[in-house]
């Protein structure tokens, strides 16, 4: 067990071998094909938002209604995310993406055709689930096959990819509602979801660490290879009794109307995306009724500075938590500690984020004409770079921490963090309607301010936190 006074001393060994199964090239190819997967994922639920207002008049709802969409797919995602991490670790990567993708199609298929709402939200839900492992999954792979000092520039990479969505989807969206129809949308994302399917088939290498696989370690006597394995899709949520893990994935405050306390610690995560989400999700009905814009594909496009914020902040964070590690390593004489990763997302946590949300609560409320909207759309590039400065270096920190098993506590992550995040989605409209924009935008910046403190917490008493609750932790020569 990792006692407080155990350091994680670096020491090149054997293990660094497995990393070079793969060239460079083949490398590449790996992270386009799992990035652009993610990336979907993202579309799924970015391309959605702008059109609520027109869905909801098509189907004769209201938009606080349709958002409960939202909502729904968070829901799935967090299950999605939970079960396909559970089930990589035991049959491998690959099968997660053949099983996916193809419920990813019948799940558009079925949203495009629906009339109603409730055919709306069973059909989002099964959307929702077969797009779901692309980021927990995905950067489980990038931890597959990427040591531990290249880990936080190809997360980076890969995050840097995959938020194209954020910036992308809105916009896709938008101008599909407007001069098209969100059905359209909706069946052109079930149709590349087949050609992922085809390509994670005939491309897609098998990336888990030989012979390291459940299925690798079972006695086939015993076991029958017809027989499908049940793997507890839950289990990964033990991951979140260590401290450590709490402290990055568990809430402290959730906003339902009101801010509650729900635990003991705080999630960092949690707090600084859900700024992004009380931005976004209303964003039709904050800037665009204050700047009269009714225009979908106009609405899409006020997205985009959020995303290429996403863009650009993701590798910049990664890049920069390498380096760290790197420098405090040395700094050390060889000894590593996970927390010095964690050093990258103060700057995100405790300024960029809360400060942009605030301007974009103010702004929206007090500044009208052109030069409103036009500072809005540099607080939101603001709180997208400022998103990511947190959450890129969070999820290298999560592989790094438990890299045999970092599918699994990715899905722990984002499926504890996507429940919560969909409850607090449904009541961001309605305090929206009862408070106003700037109360709250104030109740979720309040929230990261609570993450920011407890990020360094983190980094300060890593050491004692991890002795708490020794989950299975990597040491530097396995990791």
């Amino acid at each position: 067990m990792i006692s407080e006074q155990t350091p994680l001393v670096s020491s090149p060994g054997k293990h660094e071998d497995v990393y070079k199964r793969f060239k460079p090239a083949k490398k590449r190819v790996i992270v386009t094909l799992v990035s652009v997967t993610g990336l979907l994922a993202l579309f799924v639920s970015g391309t959605f938002v702008p059109s609520i207002p027109q869905i909801a008049k098509d189907l004769d709802s209201t938009g606080p209604i349709v958002s409960l969409a939202v909502s729904l797919s968070i829901l799935a995602s967090s299950f999605g995310s939970l079960i396909g991490a559970s089930y990589s670790s035991f049959y491998g990567r690959k099968p997660i993406y053949l099983v996916g993708t193809p419920l990813l199609f019948v799940g558009s298929v079925g949203v495009a055709a629906s009339n109603t709402i409730v055919q709306l939200m069973v059909w989002r839900f099964v959307q929702a689930l077969g797009a779901s492992p692309g980021l927990a999954v995905g950067s489980g792979v990038i931890g597959d096959i990427y040591k531990l000092e290249e880990r936080g520039q190809a997360l980076g990479i890969f995050f840097g990819a995959v938020l194209l969505g954020p910036a992308l989807a809105p916009l896709a969206g938008g101008l599909a509602a407007h001069y098209f129809s969100w059905r359209l949308m909706q069946l052109a994302l079930g149709f590349v979801g087949l050609v992922i399917f085809v390509f994670a088939l005939l491309v897609f290498p098998e990336t888990y660490h030989p012979g390291e696989r459940g299925v690798d370690k079972v006695d086939h006597a015993e076991l029958p290879t017809w027989r499908p394995v049940f793997v507890n899709p839950l289990r990964p949520l033990l991951l979140l009794r260590s401290p450590n893990l709490m402290a990055v994935v568990h809430p402290h405050w959730l906003c339902c109307g009101c801010s509650i306390l729900m635990s003991e610690q705080t999630l960092a995560g949690f707090t600084t995306l859900l700024t992004e989400f009380v931005l976004l999700i209303p964003l039709a009905y904050t800037i665009g009724v204050r700047y009269n814009i009714t225009n979908e594909a106009i609405i899409g496009a006020c997205f985009l500075p959020v995303g290429l914020g996403n863009m650009i902040g993701a590798p910049l964070a990664g890049r920069l938590s390498d380096r760290i590690v790197v420098k405090c390593r040395k700094e050390r004489g060889g000894e590593w500690y996970p927390e010095d990763r964690l050093k990258g997302t103060l700057l995100g946590a405790g300024v960029m984020v809360p400060l942009s949300a605030l301007g974009c609560g103010f702004l929206t409320t007090y500044v009208p004409g052109k030069i409103g909207l036009a500072l809005n759309l540099v607080c939101l590039f603001v709180n997208g770079l400022g998103v990511d400065f947190v959450l890129s270096p969070s999820a290298a920190y999560f592989v790094d921490l438990m890299h045999s098993r970092s599918a699994e506590s990715m899905a722990a992550n984002n499926g504890f963090r996507s429940i919560l995040m969909s409850l607090s989605i449904a009541a961001i409209l309605p305090m929206i309607e009862a408070y106003g924009v700037l109360f709250t935008n104030t109740v979720s910046v309040a929230l990261t301010w609570g993450g920011f403190g407890l990020l360094w917490f983190t980094i300060r008493y890593g050491n004692r936190l991890r002795a708490v609750v020794d989950v299975g932790f990597s040491t530097a020569d396995n990791n």
